[in-house]
């Protein structure tokens, strides 16, 4: 496990697209006519002043959000490695990914406002969703929770920061925006990730690096929109991180898991749909990914109950194709238990349909 690294997402970036975009906008100014240029000058002044008192505002802003949350983002030492964590609440648990904690179950921390080294045990991880909480041993004086939002007012455009210890510089604050939200993103399992499908997640400009994982995102009013846990790798840069391309689970999906872990000690209601199959993933005769085989059958599941058998092969959820057990995680992700979704699979050379209701991951 490298819990410094955030999980990699492998994202192929389209970089021609993105350099002729920047030099078409460079491109924008009009240097060529002196009429235009003059009636520039002449914008009244007032124009000009509000910029700078609009500036600093926004620095305000910054300033007095970085110094009501950070004190609650903490540094997590797990064996060897380095993540981030929030403050959940004012009993000492703390909530992270569940690839930062590994197979750890003691750890060290450190807040924004104190050195002293302080210890904690692990309550429970859950990698299906790549969170844990953990809780501190003993809860130091003036340990303040972390104010968490609501994922579903969540905004493109919404200015962001991200908190967090990349590279072990604890208390690191970068600044960006919400790119994009309900993004289904797959981790790597290779290097240390948990290998999880999570749905809805917030995609962020906001630079995320080793070590941000499990930190957070906050709004501009101060509350946590999401815990940092993936950046996009780019396989044309050498698998270097793809610049202002990083996701954050949404906090009401942080909020679901952790409350659940910290009153039952486990999660027992995830909302993640499932087949209740084992599975992998088939390749026709050109090596090409073509289905899922299932492998195993939960009996009693709802593949079970809808006739699949161990040895089927799905190659369609809904309208969807499956060719790989990512892809047939992604198709799922968008499901909810209970929901009845047509399976296509093929049995023996031919090809079938089966109306499953899904059960819960």
């Amino acid at each position: 496990m490298d819990a410094t690294r955030p999980r990699a997402l492998r994202l192929v970036v389209p970089v021609a697209a993105l350099v002729c975009s920047l030099a078409l906008v460079s491109g924008c100014s009009d240097s060529g006519s002196s009429e235009k240029t003059s009636s520039r000058k002449t914008q009244p002044s007032t124009t000009q002043a509000a910029a700078p008192a609009a500036d600093s505002d926004l620095q305000a802003d910054f300033q007095k959000v970085i110094r009501d949350v950070l004190p609650s983002v903490v540094q997590i030492q797990a064996g060897g490695d380095l993540g981030s964590g929030v403050v959940y609440d004012d009993k000492g648990h703390i909530v992270t990914n569940a690839h930062v904690v590994g197979d750890e179950k003691t750890f060290q921390m450190t807040t924004a406002n104190s050195e002293a080294v302080l210890t904690a045990k692990l309550v429970y991880a859950y990698p299906d969703q790549d969170l844990a909480v953990i809780k501190l041993d003993r809860v130091p004086d003036g340990l303040k929770a972390a104010a968490f939002g609501d994922s579903s007012k969540v905004e493109v455009g919404q200015i962001v920061l991200a908190m967090g210890s990349p590279l072990g510089l604890s208390s690191s604050v970068t600044q960006g925006i919400v790119s994009a939200t309900g993004r289904t993103v797959t981790e790597g399992g290779a290097d240390g990730g948990t290998g999880a499908t999570i749905p809805n997640m917030v995609q962020t400009s906001a630079a995320i690096n080793p070590g941000n994982s499990g930190g957070a995102l906050v709004n501009l009013d101060g509350q946590v929109i999401g815990i940092p846990t993936l950046a996009a790798i780019d396989p044309g840069m050498g698998d270097s991180a793809a610049p202002g391309i990083g996701f954050a689970i949404p906090a009401s999906m942080v909020k679901t898991v952790a409350d659940q872990i910290i009153e039952d000690g486990k999660v027992t209601d995830s909302g993640r749909a499932a087949l209740d199959i084992t599975g992998r993933t088939v390749v026709d005769d050109r090596y090409r990914a073509a289905g899922v085989a299932v492998v195993q059958v939960e009996s009693g599941g709802a593949a079970d109950k809808a006739g699949i058998e161990a040895g089927d092969i799905i190659t369609k959820l809904g309208d969807t194709d499956i060719s790989t057990i990512t892809s047939l995680s992604e198709a799922l992700a968008a499901d909810s238990p209970g929901d009845e979704v047509t399976v296509t699979y093929t049995r023996d050379g031919a090809e079938r349909t089966a109306d499953v209701t899904l059960g819960e991951q």
